[in-house]
């Protein structure tokens, strides 16, 4: 049993309760008890009693579209096509499990000091990511990165394995989705045929659509029709698949996600860095669309911070329709927690009596929130938001288990898993003779 007691709660449960000062009670991998100020009674022996004072105790975040990196820094310049062929394309065909383990962990490393106790990972060598996910703890959802075979990525059939192969594993914590990269390297027969297997294996859907407007010409002049519609008619979208950036969502594509109960993942700062533009999430938001947040892949966005994609998530779209009442902080830690835990079905995202135990402990001793008020709620999500950045994260729990205490990891050596990744990336450097 852990005991968490003498913190704020954020709980973000329907009411959005706020508990000053609150306790946690976590038995086994699932949340028992949630209430107002210090546990009542006397703690149990054994259990492990977690001082939060002076912290906020809330839901880990779900980063929903996430991508392994292998480095970050490279083509910084480039906007998306370029950048894929001359780095990311190349780097991730040269993957070999043991570089793929390194990169996975090293990723997830940096995902949970950051506060994240869930990833949906679209990547390759799905065996190394697995392994990654199982040892350090996280909970992750993985899907090959499928394309058509010219491409020279991952097949349908090379999903279908992943799943026999990995699913499951970390006693649950491992799922498997099928992964779609993108229209310019699909086919409408390739998108049904994903969506069979998705079905036959009782599974979901990962898929990027709508990033570019580059995506969105290339696919009316093969098609005929735009992303969402040609995934639309292809039978794709549906209350298990996550679509990806949606920056260039026509209302009638909106429509369509809002038809199939599609979730998307918004992922401002990727798309910004990249020169993507701005997606319309606020009539997303409009029409009822489930709408979680990604920082995508370190390659795009040099960080895997989602407290510095809650900031963008609501700075740029004030900015760009000179709103400041959009994107209001309590809405944005939701997207980044409960509304990324539906989008993937998974029963995280909120404290409450029977919810599984991914839970983050935030530390408010420091500049950055403060001053502070006490009892204000609303300056608090402000902090959270507008404030804080992922190094304020103290512990992190995934399934009842400490991953992370007092900014320390508990189930890697993080110096050996920071040299290894170094490792990884020279050989990949090497393999594909890249020049920066």
């Amino acid at each position: 049993m852990i005991v968490i007691q003498g913190g704020t709660v954020v709980t973000v449960d329907d009411a959005g309760t706020v508990h000053f000062p609150g306790h946690v009670v976590i038995d086994g991998d699932r949340i028992s008890a949630v209430g107002e100020g210090a546990y009542p009674g006397e703690v149990p022996a054994g259990a492990d009693v977690l001082d939060a004072s002076g912290m906020v105790v809330m839901p880990g975040m779900v980063d929903l579209h996430y991508h392994t990196a292998i480095g970050k820094g490279f083509c910084d310049h480039l906007p998306l096509l370029e950048s894929l062929e001359q780095f990311w394309y190349p780097s991730i065909r040269a993957l070999d499990p043991e570089t793929a383990y390194w990169a996975a962990l090293n990723s997830y490393l940096e995902s949970i000091k950051c506060g994240v106790t869930t990833v949906n990972d679209m990547y390759r060598q799905l065996g190394g990511l697995a392994r990654a996910a199982e040892e350090i703890g996280i909970r992750a959802v993985l899907s090959n990165d499928v394309a058509l075979p010219e491409h020279n990525l991952d097949t349908l059939q090379d999903n279908k394995d992943s799943y026999d192969a990995v699913h499951g594993l970390g006693g649950g914590r491992v799922g498997v989705y099928v992964g779609i990269e993108w229209l310019p390297l699909a086919s409408p027969e390739l998108l049904r045929d994903a969506r069979a297997l998705a079905d036959e294996l009782g599974t979901g859907i990962h898929v990027h659509l709508n990033e570019s407007l580059g995506e969105v010409e290339n696919s009316k002049a093969r098609f005929g029709q735009r992303p969402t519609e040609v995934a639309y008619d292809a039978g794709l979208l549906g209350p298990d698949c996550v679509a990806a950036h949606c920056v260039w969502l026509t209302d009638h594509e909106i429509g369509l996600m809002r038809e199939t109960g599609t979730h998307i993942s918004h992922n401002p700062s990727s798309n910004a860095k990249l020169g993507n533009g701005i997606a319309r999430l606020p009539e997303m938001l409009a029409a009822g669309l489930n709408v979680g947040l990604g920082h995508d892949a370190a390659e795009s966005s040099n960080t895997c911070d989602l407290f510095d994609v809650m900031k963008f998530a609501s700075l740029v779209h004030r900015a760009s329709r000179g709103d400041a009442s959009l994107l209001q902080a309590p809405d944005v830690v939701r997207m980044a927690t409960r509304n990324g835990a539906a989008a993937l079905g998974h029963e995280t995202g909120e404290l409450s009596a029977g919810k599984k135990a991914d839970v983050i402990l935030v530390d408010t001793r420091s500049a950055m929130f403060t001053p502070q008020l006490p009892g204000d709620p609303a300056q608090l999500y402000s902090h959270l938001v507008f404030a804080a950045d992922g190094s304020a994260v103290d512990t992190t729990i995934v399934d009842g288990k400490i991953l992370m205490r007092g900014r320390e990891l508990t189930t890697v050596d993080e110096a050996a898993v920071l040299a290894q990744a170094n490792l990884a990336l020279q050989r990949i450097v090497a393999a594909i003779d890249y020049k920066n």
